[in-house]
């Protein structure tokens, strides 16, 4: 059974993602981004150990949809594709990514594919302090960019528009 490096849950949060809930923020990044909210989570070595079930009984305690964050859930892309996994196949639950590394550099990377399918909607790029804006709905620079993982598959030319246009394009339905 997979264990991670911890930063912090938040439970009931409203800040990444659309509706109530479950952040788990993971320990290690190495994108080291200027005006970074969370630098605290850039050492691997940061946080505490937890693993696989611990985490899935504070998910399945909350009930909320799931949100990996972090550092960058990449980092740690074996394990966090693994509970990524059981959360889809025990609990249902819809899962959004927050990564500094960008949807291009994401899907050619083997390594990244099996945490990649089982997330909804990813958040990719890396934070950039001389674009940020906030009033972007769920990202902290314009740069970033908040796909719906299985549209993109789907067709690669897919890009999700201004939320604040289209509040509907944030009704993730789980198969």
């Amino acid at each position: 059974m997979p264990t991670f490096r911890v930063i912090d849950i938040v439970e009931g949060t409203t800040v990444d993602g659309p509706g109530l809930r479950t952040s788990i923020y993971f320990a290690g990044c190495t994108h080291h981004c200027e005006g970074c909210h969370n630098p605290q989570s850039w050492p691997a070595n940061a946080g505490k150990d937890m693993d696989e079930d611990a985490l899935m009984e504070v998910i399945r305690y909350n009930g909320f949809d799931v949100t990996f964050t972090g550092g960058d859930p990449f980092f740690q892309a074996s394990a966090v594709a693994h509970l990524a996994a059981r959360i889809k196949q025990e609990l249902h639950l819809g899962i959004w990514c927050y990564t500094g590394y960008r949807w291009e550099d994401i899907i050619a990377n083997p390594n990244f594919q099996p945490l990649l399918q089982h997330i909804d909607v990813l958040v990719d790029g890396p934070f950039i302090l001389a674009l940020r804006d906030t009033s972007l709905r769920f990202r902290g620079s314009s740069n970033q960019r908040i796909i719906d993982v299985k549209r993109k598959i789907i067709n690669p030319n897919y890009e999700l528009r201004n939320p604040k246009d289209h509040p509907d394009a944030f009704v993730i339905r789980n198969s």
